[in-house]
């Protein structure tokens, strides 16, 4: 990794939210871990019920499965690490440790801007060509979309761990953050970032802009499809099951897009921090709960488990 750049800066000081101490920061430091379990539980209880129950056995479910998986694990980067900044006020990082996390934060990121992008094409087969959906969502395609989601989400973010690991850092050492997020990280350096600038800007166009494009092309088709179904009651039924997904869609690429696309300048650090924190820490919590609550095998499931509870506790 070049470690010949990194003589003069060895580590880097996170800030956190330097503006709440003491007993809010204890407050903030309870919540986030509570959110944090609680996302780890329900995303687990989901990849657990469509892996055993066969009735979620769908590619529907599948994809929904691997967005559980991506969850936990994008909260799992950035989470323990950002509950060591709030409880200390303040944690070091070294160099190579920050890199590590963007990359990995950053290709985890990418994957599950993709596998938004296929749930939106599943979902565009089962409503727009609902004969041949069977046929042409199989069981090998929706694998191969998902290495896809997966290999092209690690090889584009290596693209800019090759201009990252190039850098020199020579001081200042404190990012302004809860974790080593990309944009603060790179400013620090004392190397000529326009190059690394330009690419990050490129390579959000097949990252963030294509899918963005690709699932809003799949929901107009969906919605001029809705419209045309005769029955209201199957109209609401079918909207139903694309409204979770375009919420979902929606929350993620929002906040991705408002960071890391719109111009910085007139927004405060703190603003961005709370950006950040929407889709790190919430929107992980919030996409099970939308699927969940909307989806009536998953319900019919944890209805029937808990009964099954219920009956053993009676008859004990």
């Amino acid at each position: 990794m070049m470690m010949e750049n990194y003589t003069a800066v060895h580590e880097f000081l996170l800030l956190g939210f330097p503006q709440i101490k003491g007993f809010k920061a204890i407050i903030l430091f309870l919540l986030i871990l509570t959110i944090y379990i609680m996302t780890l539980m329900i995303n687990s209880m989901i990849i657990v019920l469509v892996s055993t129950r066969q009735q979620l056995h769908s590619p529907m479910y599948f994809f929904l499965q691997q967005l559980s998986c991506t969850e936990i694990m994008f909260m799992s980067v950035t989470v323990p690490n950002m509950l060591r900044v709030i409880w200390l006020e303040g944690a070091t990082v070294s160099v190579i440790g920050c890199i590590a996390q963007t990359y990995i934060y950053c290709g985890i990121g990418t994957t599950e801007c993709h596998l938004l992008a296929v749930m939106s094409y599943d979902r565009y087969l089962a409503i727009c060509s609902p004969l041949h959906y069977t046929t042409i969502m199989s069981n090998k395609l929706q694998n191969s979309l998902v290495i896809y989601c997966w290999v092209f989400g690690l090889l584009a973010t290596q693209v800019n761990l090759s201009f990252i690991c190039q850098l020199e850092f020579c001081g200042p050492h404190v990012i302004d953050h809860f974790f080593c997020d990309l944009v603060p990280f790179v400013k620090l350096s004392c190397t000529n970032t326009q190059a690394l600038q330009l690419e990050i800007l490129i390579i959000a166009i097949p990252i963030m802009v294509i899918p963005f494009i690709l699932i809003f092309i799949s929901y107009i088709c969906v919605f001029i499809t809705i419209l045309g179904i005769s029955s209201t009651t199957g109209r609401k039924k079918t909207f139903s099951t694309c409204s979770s997904h375009l919420s979902v869609v929606t929350v993620f690429y929002g906040t991705l897009i408002t960071i890391y696309l719109v111009p910085a300048s007139g927004r405060s650090l703190t603003v961005n921090k709370f950006t950040a924190l929407l889709y790190i820490v919430i929107t992980p919590l919030f996409n099970p709960f939308i699927y969940s609550l909307r989806s009536k095998e998953i319900r019919a499931i944890m209805g029937n488990l808990l009964k099954t509870k219920d009956y053993d506790k009676n008859n004990t």
